[in-house]
């Protein structure tokens, strides 16, 4: 899910859509219009679930997508190597989803530990762990 949004009104730190990708915007240039056509706004985002860098520009009247992010809490039940079941704290749904790529993350996860992760896209990251 994602709402409609004008190119020239985000900025460094928030997230847009980039190629149908979730991307955190790392850099953000702006240039005057010239004699014969308009601003330029030239992006460079950093992908929120496989953290590989996209850019974008475009005129800054363009139409992008801004991804709704929703911050949510859950409990571990279950580890793989490769996956994590977590349980959702407000709606007790069970889910799996990806082991973060990040070691500090990674090392904390256990079962029966309180995480938060975000829901994007219909997909699911464990950003940190709750202490």
């Amino acid at each position: 899910m994602s709402k409609p949004a004008e190119l020239g009104s985000v900025k460094t730190g928030s997230y847009i859509l980039i190629e149908g990708e979730p991307c955190r915007i790392v850099a953000y240039d702006k240039s005057k219009p010239g004699k014969h056509g308009a601003a330029k706004a030239r992006v460079v985002g950093i992908g929120l679930f496989d953290n590989s860098k996209r850019s974008l520009v475009s005129p800054v009247s363009a139409n992008i997508e801004i991804p709704l992010i929703e911050k949510r809490s859950g409990q571990i039940i279950s580890l793989t190597p490769s996956t994590v079941q977590i349980m959702d704290m407000d709606t007790f749904e069970v889910f799996e989803t990806p082991k973060p790529s990040e070691a500090e993350i990674a090392d904390k996860l256990q079962s029966g530990t309180e995480v938060e992760y975000w829901r994007a896209m219909s997909r699911n990251k464990i950003v940190r762990v709750k202490s």
